[in-house]
């Protein structure tokens, strides 16, 4: 081993003895390690990677406490490759040539490949990343990126286009559980106390499967019991150190979407319970009320329309709350729109109808306004023919007078198709009466 090599892993020993719990227990091989099961299974390509040697450049995208820097020095460790971490929070394009050079030098001199690991590889900027690529293509380095953000969106195509992507998935609690139960044993590596079952339990469901911060709770819980002489650690304790249930929660990450997407489906899929769920998920972690009334506005018209027209005044009104009155008061506002939307008739004729007149538009020549309904505001437009010829709806039985309103050779075409669901199934009815006096026949969709 070389010099600097030597002295690097006597003080990766000496930190590792100082260092907090999570890193004490960082498992030491493939076999330790707990949870991502899709991932190490037997023929998995991840595992089938890793135990072959076949290294290349991936992208480990996953929530915070899933594991990924784990995997990355794993990868490292049993392919005796050379670590180099860099956070992208505090690394530049100098720190990542000055790793591509020492990985060339350290090839050259035969003394193996380097694992680049990059966490929170999606915080460099374009150029930063590109300053990667040569190293990559190359094979200088084997580029481990970890994400909490969607590489899809947050990394160059370039640099995608030269890695695989895994997903780490959070841990269950169970295997939180576990975890946490293998740190307390550990007289060596971890706390070496014991811990109550109920205080396992409530760890293991309230860290949102992220296994760093169950470890974290548990050194803090420890503390406590050793400072008060205790014999084990109690649910107390753990509460103590954990203050209040953490909810895996990012408003500019993937989870703000994902969660507002379970909310919308769960609203558009009549779901009361699931839509109140995912309501206060946003609203406990933190996220923009507005943002969450602005989409349920956005719904009401959307995926009820006309089906029950009073909802959009309901998502407006819980808007105009928030305004007024702020959380946590709001609450109660955002609450009620969310179960007067979910307990709503569907219907998404209005979206289809915007769809499908946008397209009708998009699809030929704009159409030229009949001559009848123009604006003859003057009596040269009148000699013109401007304006001549229309027929006052208010002046024929039922307030409708069958005339052209659509363009010469559009005049025939059918955009609105309603549903026979809620107040929509009255509009309908009175759309087929108008119809029959306006000479058309469109389709009725059954609710």
């Amino acid at each position: 081993m070389a010099t600097d090599d030597l002295f690097a892993a006597r003080r990766d020993e000496n930190l590792r003895a100082e260092a907090p719990l999570p890193a004490r227990m960082r498992p030491r091989d493939l076999s330790e390690v707990v949870g991502q099961k899709h991932l190490l299974r037997e023929g998995a390509a991840f595992r089938s990677m890793v135990e072959m040697g076949t290294l290349s450049s991936l992208i480990l995208w996953g929530p915070p406490g899933s594991g990924k820097t784990t995997l990355a020095r794993l990868i490292s460790t049993s392919t005796n490759a050379h670590f180099e971490p860099l956070s992208a929070t505090n690394a530049g394009v100098k720190d990542v040539r000055e790793v591509l050079a020492r990985a060339d030098q350290r090839l050259g001199e035969g003394r193996g490949r380097t694992v680049l690991f990059l966490d929170e590889i999606h915080r460099f900027s374009k150029s930063q990343q590109d300053a990667l690529l040569p190293g990559v293509e190359d094979g200088v380095v084997i580029l481990v990126g970890a994400t909490t953000e969607n590489p899809f969106f947050e990394v160059n195509s370039p640099l995608i286009s030269r890695a695989t992507v895994f997903r780490t998935e959070p841990l269950t609690p169970d295997e939180v559980a576990e975890v946490v139960l293998r740190a307390a044993d550990d007289a060596m590596r971890g706390v070496g106390m014991k811990i109550d079952p109920d205080a396992v339990e409530a760890l293991s469901v309230r860290v949102g499967g992220d296994a760093r911060l169950a470890l974290n709770t548990l050194d803090m819980a420890a503390t406590i019991a050793r400072g008060r002489d205790a014999p084990s650690i109690t649910e107390d304790m753990v509460g103590e150190a954990l203050q209040r249930r953490v909810i895996r929660y990012d408003k500019t990450g993937d989870r703000h979407y994902d969660v507002i997407s379970a909310f919308i489906k769960s609203m558009r899929g009549s779901d009361a319970d699931a839509a109140l769920y995912w309501l206060q998920t946003m609203v406990e972690a933190g996220e923009d009320p507005k943002f969450i009334a602005r989409r349920m506005i956005v719904f009401a018209s959307e995926d009820i329309g006309l089906a029950d027209s009073y909802a959009l005044s309901v998502a407006n009104a819980a808007f105009r709350t928030v305004e007024i009155v702020g959380l946590p008061e709001a609450n109660y506002a955002l609450t009620h729109s969310a179960l007067y939307l979910t307990l709503a008739p569907k219907s998404n004729t209005t979206a289809v109808a915007m769809h499908d007149a946008k397209q009708s538009v998009a699809d030929g020549p704009l159409g030229e306004v009949p001559a009848h309904l123009r604006s003859g505001a003057t009596q040269g437009e009148k000699d013109m023919g401007i304006g001549v010829g229309y027929k006052y709806p208010h002046d024929a039985p039922g307030s409708v007078v069958p005339q052209q309103y659509l363009p010469d050779g559009l005049e025939n075409t059918i955009l609105y198709h309603p549903k026979q669901t809620g107040a929509e199934r009255d509009i309908a009815d009175r759309l087929t009466k108008i119809d029959t006096i306006l000479g058309k026949t469109r389709n009725t969709f059954d609710s």
